[in-house]
């Protein structure tokens, strides 16, 4: 099923432009975000293929089956909630029956978790952006043997110098485990013509190996130093490293190059995002309205501007969070929507439109 049937079959309840064209924070080259909600055909409601959405490819359109808004609405979720405070100039559609849905009848202190925390949670996403802006990973991958350290005396130093200095090559030497201590290793030195011990060397391959290499040693040999490999550090390096190209492979172009533009190192529209839920869900606490045309565009495009350094934003966003924390344990809402009401008005709709269709 496409938005096009839905729209074919005459099965949308409600359309509207979303996103920053609602919040009155766009701009002259934003995308026009469009969300709806819908009713499945009678016949394929009874039947066992229920389906909750339906999106376009790149997921600038969706619409949510009606049973799925009321759940939803049940969670008081952001995005949905917002639907129900669209400002006329972008409403699209509107079926009679969707009046029926009024957002007073679905706010609660519910919307201190889907607002705030969710802010909270695009904070922290933020300063994880601002570690990769300003801590990239090189391109070339580091190797077990950069974990490696041999023992010097009272020290150690890393196994490649310590195998310069010594003008030794890595395929030379063998390691063996030192009984009871972890990740602590044996290191022997072949120097027989020809290398007749045969030692494997430290890795097996400098590039792809995950772990170091043991051999077998001759009874009698004598280790001419001891090896430590720093196993916890190379795993947390290659999570790191992992997490860093995958964002790089991920990230969304035009907004990362607007962060280096800005050169303030935050995602300014993550950041825009926090505010305007952060002052959402105090104006819900507060006055038990939701605003989704925000009032102070020009705060919220400055914050999109870059104009403000990263740490004045976050620290002004935690105390919002703070306020928001008070606003919510004062508040007169109710502690979550009435899930009865929800579920009348639910079947009430449903066998409305199916009584019309």
């Amino acid at each position: 099923m496409t938005i096009a049937d839905l729209r074919r079959h005459g099965l949308i309840l409600f359309e509207a432009v979303s996103g920053s064209r609602a919040y009155g924070t766009n701009l002259p080259h934003s995308d026009t975000d469009l969300k709806g909600v819908f009713i499945l055909p009678e016949d394929q409601f009874y039947g066992l293929d229920y389906v909750p959405q339906v999106a376009n490819e790149t997921n600038d359109e969706v619409f949510y089956e009606l049973r799925r808004f009321v759940e939803l609405l049940l969670k008081n979720n952001p995005t949905v909630l917002e639907l129900l405070g669209t400002p006329a100039d972008c409403i699209v559609y509107k079926h009679p029956l969707f009046d029926q849905f009024q957002a007073t009848d679905f706010l609660s202190k519910l919307c201190r978790q889907s607002f705030a925390e969710y802010a909270v949670a695009q904070i922290r996403k933020a300063k994880g952006l601002n570690k990769k802006i300003n801590h990239p990973e090189p391109p070339a991958r580091k190797s077990v043997l950069d974990f490696c350290y041999v023992t010097a005396g009272a020290g150690a130093q890393p196994v490649a110098a310590w195998l310069a200095r010594k003008g030794l090559e890595a395929s030379q030497c063998g390691l063996a485990n030192v009984p009871h201590l972890t990740d602590l290793y044996a290191l022997f030195v072949d120097a027989t013509p020809g290398r007749q011990h045969g030692y494997r060397g430290l890795v097996r391959d400098p590039e792809t190996s995950q772990d170091v290499l043991l051999s077998a040693v001759p009874k009698g040999e004598e280790p001419v130093a001891y090896l430590s490999f720093n196993r916890n550090g190379y795993s947390t390096y290659c999570r790191v490293f992992r997490e860093y190209w995958e964002w790089v492979a991920k990230r969304n172009t035009e907004r990362y190059e607007n962060t280096v533009q800005h050169g303030k190192n935050y995602d300014a529209k993550n950041m825009l995002h926090v505010f305007r839920l952060l002052q959402m869900a105090e104006e819900i606490a507060a006055t038990g309205e939701l605003n989704v045309r925000r009032p102070n565009r020009e705060f919220l495009l400055q914050i999109r501007r870059g104009e403000f350094e990263y740490d004045e934003l976050v620290a002004e966003a935690e105390q919002l969070v703070e306020r928001v924390e008070a606003a919510f344990a004062g508040s007169g809402l109710r502690e979550a929507p009435d899930k009865e009401h929800a579920e009348q008005l639910l079947r009430q709709v449903r066998k409305a439109f199916y009584a019309m269709h």
